[in-house]
């Protein structure tokens, strides 16, 4: 089925996993999607990316990542901003803090898919795709 939105869908299916205590997702696969995850990784809200299957099934497994002790998601809330009926843009002096800098901005910048804090520190804006605390 053709999806209108996927990163959308790829922040739902995580939001859904995590809700269900579930070790991995499959998210079919994207260059912008791959990207976010790689980002959300780095930022230690996920602990693994991998990519299988070759052409139209290419999927992305994605490892979530859960508090030892309780048991409980790292990902507390994933918030879409820029949608595709509605797009949302900050230049780098307008780039959002995220619960005062607790959380994390994802851009899409003309330097790559970064975090609000590289963005910032490389001097770029872009488009806001989305919030994760």
């Amino acid at each position: 089925m053709a999806v209108n939105d996927p990163i959308a869908d790829m922040l739902t299916r995580i939001r859904n996993a995590n809700l269900a205590r579930h070790s991995t997702t499959s998210i079919p696969a994207s260059r912008m999607i791959h990207s976010i995850a790689k980002v959300m990784e780095s930022e230690g809200f996920i602990t693994g990316v991998k990519e299988e299957g070759e052409g139209i099934s290419r999927k992305i497994t994605v490892s979530l990542k859960y508090n030892e002790q309780t048991r409980q998601p790292v990902i507390k809330r994933l918030q879409r901003v820029s949608k595709p009926g509605l797009r949302v843009y900050a230049n780098r002096k307008e780039l959002p803090r995220v619960l005062g800098g607790i959380g994390v901005a994802i851009i899409s910048t003309s330097k790559g898919i970064m975090t609000d804090r590289q963005a910032r520190r490389e001097g770029v804006g872009g488009e806001v795709l989305c919030y994760i605390w």
